[in-house]
């Protein structure tokens, strides 16, 4: 592994409205040591061209292209390729804020971290409307976690050294599942309390898909965690109480 490096994991399908300024808030980094590997994973649409241009301009930027396969393997897909220390994600109609990468990595780099989170706002889908700051809890052990919706997808930097390697599960929470597979080797993830990612709204139905995610909640901690049914209720209570109070107003 590059020490250094950062290699940043984004999947990306039907992105084409939204990946160009994703890549462009990596270009803004302060930290410049790093490399995006952007998985095209079958997209109807133009993404793939619009990645390519980027990717033409800028060597950091790679293309990997996929049939559709979903976002566990396009991940897994970039984990392949990888070959930064330190791994981050990003989803694809995310933002950073241009010292994300700088100030996270100083304060992993202060507590011997082997995971963090940051703080964020949501943004509206075209970018207008600023919501309020989410703030995290200092820490996040394994426990905690399973009843806990604190860890952000595009906020999250691993330091690959101290974790070993990361495996992706094809799951619907794919990313919660790797989250609580690092933690429950007896890592602890910190949590950066400060604002350093926008996080996109999407969707038509914001109801019908909280209806959804909490089916596949319920899902992951009876088929892919494996947790009895007495201990998945309790998870889930808990998953639905902080979803609440975290999104109770934008």
């Amino acid at each position: 592994m590059t020490q250094d490096l950062v290699s940043i994991i984004t999947p990306a399908y039907k992105a084409a409205s939204y990946i160009g300024e994703t890549i462009r808030s990596v270009q803004a980094q302060t930290h410049g040591a790093w490399e995006m590997l952007v998985v095209e994973d079958g997209s109807p649409d133009d993404t793939w061209k619009v990645i390519a241009a980027h990717a033409q301009a800028d060597p950091r930027v790679k293309l990997i292209r996929q049939e559709n396969a979903g976002p566990a393997m396009a991940r897994q897909k970039a984990l392949d390729h990888a070959s930064g220390r330190y791994i981050a994600f990003l989803d694809s109609d995310d933002l950073w804020l241009a010292e994300k990468l700088e100030r996270q990595l100083a304060f992993m780099r202060e507590r011997s971290s082997a995971f963090s989170y940051t703080a964020f706002r949501r943004i509206t889908a075209d970018g207008s409307v600023t919501g309020r700051l989410i703030e995290v809890p200092a820490e996040m052990t394994y426990r905690r976690l399973l009843g806990n919706t604190a860890i952000a997808t595009s906020t999250v930097l691993i330091d690959r050294e101290k974790t070993g390697p990361l495996q992706m599960t094809k799951t619907y929470y794919d990313d919660f599942v790797l989250w609580l597979a690092i933690l429950r080797r007896g890592h602890v993830a910190h949590g950066f309390n400060e604002d350093l990612m926008r996080y996109r709204v999407l969707g038509q139905s914001v109801s019908r898909n909280k209806w959804r995610s909490m089916r596949m909640v319920w899902a992951t901690y009876r088929q892919v965690v494996g947790l009895d049914p007495f201990s998945a209720g309790a998870a889930f209570a808990g998953y639905a109480w902080h979803a609440w109070w975290k999104y109770r107003k934008f």
